[in-house]
């Protein structure tokens, strides 16, 4: 089997308030202002296709958002994304290799984050036998192509596939290619999934 498993939210914890706190101690802007004013709009996602480089992302979202931030300041809050990793979710990983499946990484993420998390996180790399980031491959969840070049890169098939997200929109994404998707609501979800299978 291949399983395939997301990033932020899935194998480390991440928490978008910390981002707009940062900002918000950097600039002086209210961070209920900055809440209403941070959306994922287009140059978040031109940022996770590898479209546009870091400074033009930065300075597209602080024009967006009025934030007078220098782009030093701006990578020191993107940064503070991440909180912990999930060891139980490594462990399970680590085993369904060793049970001779595939296992493997797909995320949205952008040039930031990729200069932080893998320093932070080796256990992430350690326990994956590939790691597949959107702006490397120009695509991003939910779009089909980055599920079909995924599956086809591993060599497997659709119904051997097995799917981890904690966005909705990524599971519908990839549902509608008939692959198995499980929604990660909580801690607790991949554990629970395994529980049997991994006895």
């Amino acid at each position: 089997m291949l399983y395939i498993f997301d990033l932020g939210n899935v194998i480390v914890d991440i928490d978008f308030n910390r981002v707009l706190g940062a900002w918000s101690d950097f600039s002086r802007v209210p961070l209920a202002t900055l809440k209403q004013s941070f959306n994922m709009g287009e140059p978040f996602h031109q940022h996770e296709r590898g479209e546009i480089s870091d400074e033009e992302f930065a300075k597209a979202l602080c024009e967006e958002m009025d934030l007078p931030l220098s782009y030093e300041q701006f990578s020191t809050g993107w940064q503070a994304v991440f909180v912990a990793l999930r060891p139980e979710v490594i462990d399970i990983m680590q085993k369904l290799r060793e049970q001779g499946h595939r296992v493997v990484v797909l995320s949205n993420t952008n040039r930031l984050h990729t200069t932080y998390w893998p320093e932070q996180y080796p256990e992430v790399h350690v326990a994956a036998d590939n790691i597949y980031l959107s702006q490397e491959m120009g695509m991003r969840k939910p779009e089909s192509r980055i599920y079909q070049q995924v599956i086809a890169l591993e060599g497997f098939s659709v119904g051997d596939t097995v799917f981890f997200d904690d966005n909705a929109d990524n599971i519908a994404g990839a549902e509608q290619l008939g692959i198995t998707a499980i929604l990660v609501t909580s801690k607790a979800t991949i554990p629970d999934y395994f529980s049997k299978q991994l006895c």
